[in-house]
């Protein structure tokens, strides 16, 4: 029997449930017992994280994958697991060694990626067969309805940027770059991605043809995008790809994606969201695309803002896709446009819901156009909207719902769902067809009840308060486990990144309130301006205001929370956050009138003019800063903006800091903690750095993720539970 892996906070007690002898130890689920009813990070990365799933076409089945993780062997081990439409029959399909994933299916049988390759095998797991040979360079793919042709992603060289070494130099390790974009997020773009239609036959998948053939653009778009930016027609005729036309200085300060449909017999694309005859309009690189031409009432009617994901209509005659209306604003208002593909007349449907569209898919029934998950009030919910553009909701849960798909029935969908107490599994949702009926949802799979079982859970309470510009403002409240409401607890202000995601009822693997609550501490998380689900003007607001209202909301927040929870010990409050929340704490440093006896800031910027300049996706910097900081022309934002940047006040910083971050973070560089930590050092602060030469935004590797908890708590725990 092969050995399992189990994390150090737990104790093995049951036969693991893979059993395939392999050299290479496997990495899987097993029965485990705690040694406490709280949560531990050791606990928390035992547990199975489901990701893609893909519903039968008959409807009777859900496929889908799970990635477990081994601290000792810093490793991680994602298998496909498939159950019934109704709950019933939950099994594990594969049981090697190599990683399984993206399962997807080809008529009646289950396809899959490993090695670099696709697979297809019985819905028992048996008969597995290869069917692409490419040298395992397969990332991602998607069949056409009919089964006779698949789209694969596939990166190709890439050195229009980064220029290629001379030959008889192997061993060189230089880099001469002559544009913008040669690293983006955590890495060097030495190449890019590409899409490939092929055709499936009795012997496999045939060679592909490149649909971006000559052409120098990504397809998916880095840095987060896969398969679901690219749509098979109903036909299986054409294509419709994600694609942002643009290189170097253009790509490093735009959004402009658009929808392109390629006819895989012509062999020809057309730009669904511009006319062939589109010239962009030439702008300021070193200007918030804001007030220039490109974003002027006459041009919106060009897309010029992301457009991404598109999803054909069941009957084949629209293509719908999330769309964003302004260039170089990532956080724009996403909506469903709606594209006819007969008559090139476009709708977006959700004008009337006043935040964004996450993901959707098409509807097969006369009481909806198309299903949807939106934030509002810190949740993410489902809705529906049919073609008046009339949003229904369906749901109205504490929760997040984190992706959806159609069951094969058109009818019923399969969603994911998370919130506070409990990570992501797989739901069936029978939405209601009546005014008055209630959304039924059916949960499909369990994946960690035999560690939440254990776990003694905290509460969630919600409250409102006044913000200080007379606005009503929502946050959350996240009460240990065993909780005592005579005691008094040493509380945490939670600054949201972003800046404008929501907190809404996520789960993280490293920002998790039911792990702070575990440790005895009680979480205060503002929804503050600058965060979705509250309107367009409250999200907007934060641009080019990063040191202004939103700063008064942490403070409104955590001081109402003070007066009225007479749990909350107002002598043992810690603030800390991640990104621009990691700025926020930098800023606070300065400005919190000696509320707080420590700070954590992880991957925060923290000198805003060294930021500019060093961040990789320009575009951003722009529109929330308004201008380059050596413009003599500055907007009265800009010059605000680089005026409060956390590292001018270090002079008034009188508190312990722990600063983290990642060396291959590219957008926020490791450069911004270090000055952190070396200013607070310098001016007689005590201070910590954690710095990970290994990770990106974020802490992906297991140890680093155990280490990552373990400091973060130390020094919760040496500044407020003294």
């Amino acid at each position: 029997m092969q050995k399992i892996f189990i994390m150090a906070a737990v104790i093995a007690t049951a036969t693991p449930a893979i059993t395939q002898a392999q050299e290479k130890p496997n990495i899987g689920k097993s029965a485990i017992t705690l040694k406490s009813d709280l949560l531990t990070p050791e606990a928390l990365w035992a547990m199975g994280r489901i990701s893609s799933y893909a519903p039968s076409p008959d409807g009777r089945f859900v496929a889908y994958q799970v990635g477990y993780y081994s601290v000792k062997e810093n490793a991680s081990h994602h298998v496909l697991c498939i159950v019934n439409s109704d709950g019933s029959g939950q099994r594990q399909l594969t049981t090697t060694s190599a990683n399984e994933t993206d399962p997807s299916w080809l008529g009646d049988r289950l396809a899959f990626l490993t090695g670099g390759e696709i697979w297809t095998m019985a819905p028992d797991g048996s008969d597995r067969r290869q069917l692409s040979h490419t040298d395992g360079k397969v990332e991602g793919y998607k069949f056409s309805p009919d089964g006779r042709r698949v789209l694969y992603i596939q990166s190709i060289p890439y050195h229009d940027i980064i220029q290629e070494n001379p030959a008889d130099l192997p061993k060189a390790t230089g880099r001469l770059v002559t544009d913008l974009m040669y690293r983006h997020w955590d890495h060097y773009v030495e190449s890019i991605a590409h899409p490939f239609v092929a055709e499936v036959g009795a012997n496999g998948i045939g060679s592909g043809t490149d649909l971006l053939e000559g052409e120098p653009f990504e397809c998916p778009m880095e840095p987060f995008g896969g398969v679901e930016q690219l749509d098979w027609s109903r036909d299986s005729k054409q294509v419709a790809y994600t694609c942002r036309k643009k290189t170097g200085v253009a790509y490093s300060i735009s959004t402009d994606s658009d929808i392109f449909l390629y006819d895989v017999e012509k062999k020809t694309t057309r730009n669904l969201c511009k006319p062939s005859h589109y010239k962009a309009p030439a702008v300021d690189a070193t200007k918030t695309l804001r007030t220039q031409s490109v974003n002027a009432p006459e041009n919106l009617k060009n897309h010029p803002g992301y457009d991404q994901n598109p999803q054909f209509s069941p009957d084949g005659k629209y293509v719908a896709w999330l769309s964003m209306a302004r260039d170089g604003y990532e956080s724009d208002r996403q909506r469903l446009c709606v594209y006819d593909l007969a008559t090139g007349r476009e709708q977006f449907v959700t004008e009337s819901f006043d935040s964004n569209v996450d993901d959707f898919c098409w509807s097969d029934t006369k009481d909806a156009l198309l299903y949807f998950i939106g934030v509002w009030h810190g949740t993410e919910n489902l809705y529906s909207v049919n073609w008046k553009g009339e949003v229904k909701q369906l749901t109205s849960d504490w929760a997040d719902f984190g992706s959806l798909k159609m069951l094969g029935d058109g009818k019923r969908l399969i969603a994911e769902r998370h919130h506070y107490m409990a990570p992501a599994d797989l739901y069936l949702v029978s939405p209601s067809t009546k005014k008055q009926a209630k959304t039924s949802l059916t949960q499909l799979t369990f994946e960690n009840r035999h560690i939440l079982d254990q776990l003694a859970k905290g509460s969630v309470e919600q409250r409102w308060v006044k913000s200080t510009d007379g606005q009503d403002m929502m946050y959350w409240v996240i009460l240990p486990p065993h909780f005592d409401a005579s005691k008094k607890y040493p509380t945490l202000l939670f600054c949201e990144g972003g800046p404008q995601s929501p907190v809404s009822q996520f789960w993280s693997y490293r920002w998790n309130f039911m792990i702070m609550a575990s440790h005895g501490y009680v979480v205060v998380a503002p929804n503050r301006h600058g965060l979705p689900g509250f309107g367009s003007a409250w999200c907007e607001q934060i641009s080019g205001d990063w040191t202004g209202q939103c700063m008064k909301d942490y403070l409104t927040a955590i001081d109402d929370a003070c007066s009225q929870l007479p749990y909350v010990d107002r002598d043992r409050l810690g603030a800390v956050g991640a990104s621009f929340g990691g700025f926020s704490v930098y800023y606070l440093a300065s400005h919190h009138d000696k509320r707080f006896k420590c700070f954590i800031a992880h991957d925060g910027a923290f000198n805003l003019e060294a930021m500019y300049t060093e961040t990789e996706e320009n575009w951003f910097s722009n529109w929330e800063y308004d201008d380059a900081y050596w413009n003599k022309d500055q907007t009265a934002n800009a010059r605000k903006t680089y005026s409060n940047s956390p590292h001018r006040f270090v002079d008034q910083w009188d508190t312990p800091i722990l600063c983290i971050h990642g060396e291959k973070d590219y957008r926020i560089n490791a450069t911004q903690g270090m000055s952190a930590f070396n200013a607070a050092r310098m001016r007689g602060i005590e201070a910590q750095l954690l710095i990970f030469p290994d990770e990106n935004h974020w802490v992906l590797k297991p140890q680093n993720g155990i280490l990552w908890q373990r400091t973060f708590f130390n020094w919760l725990d040496r500044w407020l539970k003294k």
